[in-house]
C-alpha cells in the first residue's frame, strides 16, 4: 500500500481572520473555527489513517481532535508553524511599511526561522513520511503547509509562496499512480 497524506489546516482563529502572523502565539479557535473543525468530521470520518500528526499546537490539536481524530494522534513538533520572531502578531501590510520588498519565503522573519531552518523542518517531516504507509492525517499551519508541500515535490522552499490554503481546508499528497516514485499533489485547499 502506497502511502497518502491529508494535510489539514487549522480552524479559523483571530488572527487568520485579521492577517496577523501566527506563529508561536498559541491563540485558541473562534468559533466559527471550531465549526469549521467539526464539519471534517464526517469527511475525514471516511478514511482509514494509518496514523495521525498534530502540530503542538492547540489551534492544531483541537482542530484534530473535533474533526474526531486525536484518540490515535501524536503530536510531531516539526508541524508547528513558521516562527516569525519579531514579526509575530503583524500582518504583511505592517510589516512592508518598513521592510517594503519583505517576503517570508524568501527573507524569512528576523530573530525567526530563516527558509532554510524551515526546509530542512519540513524535509525531517517528508523523511518521517516516507517510511509509513497507508493514510496519514497532518493538522498542521498555512506558511508550514505550504513549505512542506513545495518540498514534498522536490521545490525550493520559496515555491510555497505560491500556494495559499484557507482555515480548515484539506490537501492530499502522496505518489503517482502511474509513476510511483514520483511524488505529487493530489489536491489542494479543499473547503467544506
Amino acid at each position: 500500500m502506497s502511502l497518502k497524506c491529508y494535510l489539514i489546516r487549522h480552524g479559523q482563529t483571530a488572527w487568520s481572520i485579521s492577517g496577523q502572523h501566527t506563529g508561536e502565539t498559541d491563540l485558541a479557535l473562534t468559533v466559527q473555527g471550531e465549526i469549521q473543525a467539526s464539519k471534517l468530521g464526517p469527511i475525514l470520518d471516511t478514511i482509514e489513517f494509518s496514523a495521525v500528526f498534530t502540530s503542538p499546537l492547540n489551534r492544531a490539536i483541537l482542530t484534530c481532535e473535533l474533526a474526531g481524530l486525536s484518540e490515535h494522534a501524536q503530536v510531531l513538533p516539526e508541524l508547528t508553524e513558521w516562527r516569525y520572531g519579531d514579526y509575530e502578531g503583524l500582518t504583511s501590510e505592517d510589516i512592508r511599511k518598513f521592510n517594503a520588498k519583505w517576503n517570508l519565503f524568501r527573507d524569512g522573519a528576523p530573530n525567526g526561522e530563516t527558509p532554510e531552518q524551515v526546509s530542512e523542518r519540513a524535509d525531517r517531516v517528508i523523511e518521517r513520511l516516507s517510511r509509513l504507509t497507508g493514510n496519514v492525517a497532518l493538522f498542521s499551519h498555512g506558511h508550514f503547509s505550504c513549505a512542506l508541500a513545495a518540498r514534498w515535490i522536490g521545490l525550493p522552499i520559496g515555491e510555497g509562496d505560491h500556494l495559499e490554503l484557507s482555515t480548515a481546508s484539506v490537501s492530499s499528497f502522496g505518489y503517482s499512480t502511474n509513476h510511483p516514485e514520483t511524488r505529487v499533489i493530489s489536491s489542494w485547499n479543499s473547503v467544506i
